[in-house]
């Protein structure tokens, strides 16, 4: 079973309008709510291509239960747990020639939930995989990650983590599954600007030397790059198509990079259905569909 931890999860309320006026009254010409969250996000497109999944995290008040109705209305299994207080937040996501977002920060997670969490990751078995994704709410220890993957180390589980800067370098002594950084996290990671492949390559060698075992990079309209446990390189482009969102994309990605992997094996089929993944919620109002992918899955990619 695959099971996703979302540590804050949200309500994206998706506002498309023709242009965006500071200051002004703006109207709308189309608006959407929907449960938002990068694992929850995983969980979606996971779904969507077959690979059944359940959806961990914390949630609280009416706000809360959106998410959950949402979620469990496209079919996707949750084990949430409630917070006693507070309310899951709302982010805005405006859509006007540029993206913005307004993201609120969440409710306060007391020890006992985080106890809680724990004792639903101690219940994972041998095979499983867990993802990890997103950033960390400040009531939380900024190393939960890293007491995660302590935790399950040694047990046979998976783990994939797609986090940023010390959240991603702590866990790699415990040899992660899967990483996916982007071009711009890798840059931040080394501290230098990487203008070239050779040098996110070498980046990338170093995170594996350090314990990754899978390492995929997204770079955005210059593709992707897999760099895979065998010690090979893979390289896509992106196939054509209009940007329209770029909410989820790289949650997509690794989505598809999972469900590829779990279906075949196959590292190269893995990137193939991660990169059409990734770049169909990108041309997509919201989280691609598996029709969507599907279509993008073409020799060449």
């Amino acid at each position: 079973m695959v099971y996703t931890v979302t540590f804050n999860p949200a309500l994206d309320y998706m506002v498309r309008l023709e242009a965006f006026h500071p200051g002004e009254t703006n109207r709308a010409a189309s608006d959407a709510l929907q449960p938002g969250g990068k694992g929850i996000n995983v969980s979606t497109v996971l779904h969507r291509l077959g690979i059944e999944n359940i959806a961990l995290g914390f949630l609280a008040g009416f706000t809360g239960m959106g998410v959950e109705q949402r979620l469990q209305a496209r079919g996707v299994q949750t084990d949430f747990i409630w917070l006693p207080k507070g309310l899951t937040r709302i982010n805005v996501k405006i859509k006007a020639g540029l993206e913005s977002e307004i993201n609120a920060p969440g409710p306060e997670i007391p020890a006992a939930a985080q106890i809680q969490l724990f004792e639903k990751l101690d219940r994972l078995q041998r095979g499983d995989v867990l993802v990890l994704a997103g950033s960390i709410p400040p009531s939380l220890p900024d190393s939960i990650y890293r007491q995660i993957l302590k935790r399950l180390d040694g047990r046979g589980i998976l783990s994939v983590v797609d986090a940023t800067r010390e959240l991603l370098r702590e866990v790699l002594p415990y040899h992660p599954f899967l990483i996916k950084p982007n071009s711009q996290e890798l840059s931040e990671i080394f501290g230098r600007r990487l203008d070239s492949d050779a040098e996110r390559r070498r980046c990338a060698r170093q995170l594996q030397e350090q314990g990754a075992r899978n390492v995929l990079v997204s770079m955005a309209g210059e593709g992707s790059l897999l760099l895979d446990e065998t010690g090979c390189f893979h390289r896509l482009g992106v196939p054509k198509g209009t940007v329209r969102n770029s909410v989820g994309a790289g949650d997509a990605m690794v989505a598809g990079f999972l469900a590829g992997w779990l279906q075949d094996r196959n590292y190269a089929v893995a990137h193939r259905l991660g990169a059409a993944a990734g770049s169909a919620t990108a041309y997509s109002d919201g989280l691609a569909t598996a029709a969507e992918i599907q279509a993008l899955l073409m020799p060449g990619l």
